[in-house]
C-alpha cells in the first residue's frame, strides 16, 4: 500500500496551486485565495510569504478597499522579474516576446517569413530576437526557460517537427536547432493550436469552459482540444490534426498528400479561389476578401458562404465526437467567422446532435494573436507551477 502523501509533498503541492492560480487569475487578495483554494488563513499567509521570498509574487495593501477594518493583502505575480521567452514559427510571420510570470507581454519582436525558408533560415531571426530582448533584462530578473509554438505536428518529446506541410517542413529538428543555437536546455517546442488552446482555456474566451476546441487556420487548420479541462495531444503529441480530416473525398489534393482534407475548402487558398483571387496570399489577402464581402461584392461573398458551409460542416462533425462547450476561431477563422456567423451555426445545427449542440459557444479568442506566444511562454512556465520550489 502506498504511503500518503508526506507534509513537504503537500507543502510544495499548495505552493503550485498558489502560484498558478494568480498565475492565471492575476493580482487576488489573501482572503480570496483563502475561499478559493479551501485553505486556511495562516496557510495562506505562510506560503505566500514563501513565494514573496523566493521572489515569485509580491503583496501589498489594496490601493481602494471601501470597507472598515483591516483589509487583506493582495498577492501579485511578480511579472517584470520572472520571465520566460516565447517564439512563434508560423507560416508568413516569426514572432519572439518576453513574456512574465502571469501572462504579460514584457517584450516583442516579429518579422516576415517568407514562404519557403527553411529551419536554419528561420532559427538565425528568433536566436537574434532572443539575445536582442536579453539586452533589455532588468538586473536580478529570473529566466525560466523558452516555449516555441509552431504550426505543425510536433514530437512532443523532442520538438522534432514531424510535418508542417504549410510551412514546407519534414522531420525538421526545431527544438534542437534552436537549443544549439541558444544554447539553452531550457526549450520545449508544441503545437501553435494547442498552445493557444491552453491559454484560451485558462484566461481567455474558454475560461471556466472544461471541454473547448479551438480552430486555428491559416494556409492550413489546426485544432487544439482540451477535454475534461486537459488538453488532448495523443501518443506522441500529434492530435489535433482536424484541417487533414478528410470531408470531400473527390475534393483538391492537399499539401499531405491526401485528397479532401478540411483544410482545402476552409483554409486560406480555398476562400482566395473562389473569390477569384488564387494568386493571392496571406492573412492580408484573406482580410481583402472579407473586407469586399462585407461591402457587398458579389465573388466575395460566394466565396465567403462556400467556406462557411465547410466550417460548419466540418465542426458539426467535431461537435458530435467532443461534445464541446466551447469552439473557438483564430487565426483567418476569425476573420471568416465574423462575416458567416450565421450561416456557420446553421449549417452546424443541421448536422450536430441536438444534446451535443443545444449548449454549444461560437467564439472569436480573447488574446487574438498574443494567443500563441503566451500559450508557447506556457510551455516554460509549467514546470515553475508545478514545483515553484525547482528554482527557489
Amino acid at each position: 500500500m502506498r504511503a500518503g502523501p508526506s507534509q513537504e509533498e503537500v507543502r510544495r503541492h499548495n505552493l503550485g496551486t498558489l502560484l498558478r492560480y494568480v498565475h492565471v487569475h492575476g493580482a487576488t487578495s489573501r482572503a480570496e485565495l483563502t475561499s478559493r483554494l479551501g485553505l486556511n488563513r495562516s496557510t495562506i499567509g505562510a506560503l505566500t510569504a514563501e513565494l514573496t521570498t523566493a521572489g515569485l509574487v509580491s503583496e501589498a495593501a489594496p490601493r481602494e478597499t471601501g470597507r472598515a477594518g483591516r483589509p487583506s493583502l493582495v498577492v501579485r505575480p511578480e511579472s517584470s522579474m520572472v520571465y520566460a521567452y516565447a517564439l512563434s514559427i508560423e507560416v508568413d510571420r516569426l514572432r519572439a516576446a518576453r513574456v512574465g510570470l502571469g501572462g504579460r507581454i514584457l517584450d516583442r519582436r516579429e518579422t516576415d517569413r517568407p514562404r519557403g525558408m527553411q529551419v536554419l533560415d528561420a532559427v538565425q531571426p528568433l536566436t537574434e530576437f532572443v539575445h536582442e530582448m536579453r539586452r533589455e533584462v532588468p538586473d536580478g530578473a529570473r529566466y525560466i526557460g523558452t516555449g516555441v509554438a509552431v504550426a505543425g505536428m510536433v514530437r512532443r518529446d523532442d520538438g522534432m517537427v514531424r510535418l508542417a506541410p504549410t510551412i514546407g517542413w519534414v522531420e525538421e529538428p526545431v527544438g534542437a536547432a534552436l537549443r544549439a543555437e541558444l544554447g539553452d536546455g531550457h526549450l520545449t517546442v508544441g503545437n501553435h493550436a494547442d498552445v493557444s488552446a491552453l491559454v484560451e482555456h485558462a484566461r481567455g474566451a474558454a475560461a471556466g469552459c472544461d471541454n473547448v476546441i479551438y480552430l486555428y487556420g491559416d494556409a492550413g487548420v489546426g485544432a487544439g482540444i482540451i477535454a475534461d479541462g486537459r488538453r488532448v495531444s495523443g501518443h506522441g503529441g500529434y492530435g489535433g490534426e482536424v484541417g487533414h480530416m478528410v470531408v470531400n473525398p473527390y475534393g483538391r489534393e492537399c499539401s499531405c498528400g491526401s485528397r479532401g482534407c478540411w483544410e482545402t475548402e476552409i483554409g486560406e487558398y480555398a476562400l482566395l479561389k473562389h473569390a477569384g483571387r488564387g494568386d493571392d496570399t496571406g492573412r492580408e489577402a484573406v482580410l481583402g476578401v472579407v473586407d469586399a464581402a462585407m461591402r457587398g461584392d458579389s465573388q466575395a461573398q460566394f466565396a465567403v458562404r462556400q467556406v462557411g458551409e465547410w466550417i460548419g460542416f466540418g465542426v458539426g462533425n467535431l461537435v458530435n465526437i467532443f461534445n464541446p462547450e466551447a469552439v473557438i476561431f483564430g487565426g483567418t477563422l476569425r476573420d471568416v467567422y465574423l462575416v458567416a456567423a450565421a450561416q456557420i451555426r446553421s449549417r452546424l445545427n443541421a448536422i450536430a446532435l441536438p444534446a451535443c449542440r443545444e449548449h454549444i459557444r461560437l467564439r472569436t479568442p480573447e488574446l487574438g494573436y498574443d494567443a500563441a506566444l503566451i500559450g508557447a511562454a506556457e510551455l516554460a512556465f509549467e514546470h515553475l507551477l508545478e514545483d515553484p520550489l525547482v528554482i527557489s
